[in-house]
């Protein structure tokens, strides 16, 4: 496995830890401001169930020793206590992945869900069948599951990450059979069946291959040769060009923006006057919202 091999290398200098643990390092906090009805023991009793499921399950066959686990945080903000046990909330779903010979983090995933509708009562079991729909929080849980593997896959070898959409995909079928929105195509532009369907879809290809060159090849060498390093994610600019075109609005690059914009401004930064310009002119074109901040590249 292609992200195991590359942290055995990164911490080739340190003390490996022998304890074998499962895919993810996941911290989540609950904001319950609008649920003053509800007894917080409630909220602080689902954040713990929360932590073992995403914690404690085994989502691959791999095994993974306590530095190789994915780093991600959700958090989960409750809009409306629709009745006893019943809840609508926003979720926001990071992850990230070391770069390579640096104490840096860097941030992969990044998508706001806004049609999270679940159910739970204090003590119920955490139920999860990927073949079947059991419930709506843990249909919720293990799809981003998924698929922050598979965005976690495919920065370590191209492609790499589509077994793992795949079974985010069965779940989003199963889980239309819910109650929380999103799982459908008819339920919004930014909706999770799009961020999903746009990662299976053939023109969005040269994008996910461009995260393996934009990680691996770009910011895990930018250390040792930063002009190289710029080169490869200026291209990879290039190519998500091709794919705006060919699919307009599309819901993965803008996540990919609202993760990267000022680390990608912190990469061209340091480049030569004419690179720092092609930089500008890709980025204000593909994320206008942002060209104010982009500015700071040709100051």
């Amino acid at each position: 496995m292609m992200r195991k091999y590359f942290l055995s290398l990164a911490l080739v200098c340190g003390v490996a830890v022998a304890t074998q643990a499962q895919e993810f390092n996941c911290n989540v906090n609950i904001n319950d401001d609008k649920a003053q009805s509800v007894d917080t023991r409630v909220f602080v009793e689902m954040k713990r169930s929360i932590i073992d499921f995403m914690n404690l399950r085994r989502w691959t066959t791999d095994t993974y020793s306590n530095e190789e686990r994915i780093s991600c945080n959700i958090l989960i903000t409750i809009t409306e206590v629709v009745g006893v046990g019943k809840y609508k909330a926003t979720a926001q779903i990071q992850s990230a992945r070391p770069v390579y010979g640096s104490g840096y983090e860097t941030m992969v995933f990044n998508y706001l869900d806004q049609d999270w509708a679940f159910q739970y009562t204090e003590g119920q079991p955490m139920e999860f069948n990927e073949n079947t729909y059991t419930n709506d929080l843990t249909s919720l849980l293990a799809f981003y599951a998924y698929v922050m593997l598979g965005y976690d896959a495919d920065t370590f070898s191209k492609l790499g990450g589509k077994p793992y959409y795949n079974k985010a995909q069965v779940i989003m079928a199963n889980g239309s059979q819910g109650t929380s929105k999103g799982w459908q195509a008819f339920d919004g532009t930014k909706c999770r069946y799009w961020l999903l369907e746009n990662m299976l879809n053939q023109q969005v290809t040269p994008y996910r291959e461009g995260l393996y060159n934009y990680y691996r090849l770009g910011l895990d060498t930018y250390l040792q040769n930063p002009e190289q390093s710029r080169t490869v994610i200026l291209d990879v600019l290039n190519k998500i060009k091709t794919v705006n075109t060919q699919k307009p609005s599309c819901l993965v690059l803008n996540n990919f923006f609202d993760a990267k914009a000022n680390e990608l401004i912190n990469v061209f930064s340091d480049g030569a006057p004419q690179e720092k310009q092609s930089a500008y002119n890709i980025l204000s074109q593909l994320d206008p919202t942002k060209t104010e901040k982009y500015q700071k590249l040709i100051k």
